[in-house]
């Protein structure tokens, strides 16, 4: 055990494939082992947890889906029991909608699912976390010191659709304005800790979620909707995570940071 918690560990929500497997593999790369958590195991986890083992780093799979809030206690608890620490949550895991459609036509099942996944299920997950990093003290040894400053973070994963309408599945929407109040909210109760909260918040980027659309947002790029005229990759919104969870900007908290080559900016 003493050979493990020599190295920051982060929790990754939503980690078997798109932005959470790279957001995992960039972790790997600045020094964090990893617990991979998702809602379905196979061989997609199976590729992840490899490429992290690859990049010299220590992974565990736990396989919980965090809409079920009676698994939060077993899923940290589990974690510490295998590598006797955490350091970092990032909240990756979301669902979209069921079907794009009408705002008239959302069904009570869609609107369930992503609240109960994307805002429900990270709020709570989250809070025990919080309780966890404020109950324990931060980390103090050498390896930890040298590389990451004794941070702690809470990075929290949203979208553009956080700010911008999109009315086709306005309960994803709706999940995501959920999550930008709670990443203020953290941050301000936990400050006085030192625990950094964060809200990465990408744009157009090329994953499995964006796939069914990609002639949409093709044709938007290529009409100039967005500044930096290429789709975003998933390693974009990685480095972000990574640069956050080592530390990097430590008198930083409750920070919005976009990922989406000026999507967000307001031009004439």
């Amino acid at each position: 055990m003493s050979e493990l918690s020599d190295k920051p560990v982060a929790l990754v929500t939503g980690a078997r494939r798109g932005i959470g497997r790279a957001i995992c593999y960039a972790l790997a790369e600045h020094g964090f082992n990893l617990v991979v958590n998702d809602l379905l195991d196979g061989p997609d986890m199976e590729v992840t947890l490899t490429g992290v083992e690859a990049r010299h780093a220590r992974a565990l799979a736990l396989v919980r889906d965090i809409a079920d809030l009676a698994t939060h206690e077993e899923l940290i608890q589990q974690a510490l029991d295998y590598f006797g620490r955490l350091d970092c949550l990032v909240n990756n895991a979301g669902v979209s909608a069921l079907a794009r459609g009408d705002l008239l036509d959302v069904s009570v099942e869609s609107y369930d699912r992503c609240l109960n996944t994307n805002l429900r299920g990270t709020f709570f997950l989250t809070q025990r976390f919080a309780r966890y990093l404020l109950a324990s003290a931060p980390p103090n040894n050498q390896h930890y010191n040298q590389h990451h400053s004794q941070h702690r973070a809470i990075i929290t994963i949203s979208s553009a659709n956080a700010e911008t309408v999109s009315i086709s599945r306005g309960e994803y929407c709706m999940s995501k304005t959920g999550l930008a109040m709670m990443s203020k909210l953290f941050a301000a109760r936990l400050a006085e800790a030192d625990i950094g909260v964060y809200e990465v918040r990408p744009g157009i980027i090329a994953t499995e979620m964006t796939a069914p659309v990609q002639h949409r947002y093709d044709q938007l790029i290529a009409e100039g909707g967005v500044p930096m005229p290429r789709w975003g990759q998933p390693d974009d919104v990685a480095q972000t995570v990574a640069t956050l969870a080592s530390g990097a900007l430590p008198y930083c908290t409750g920070e919005t940071i976009n990922i989406d080559g000026g999507l967000h900016l307001r031009r004439l």
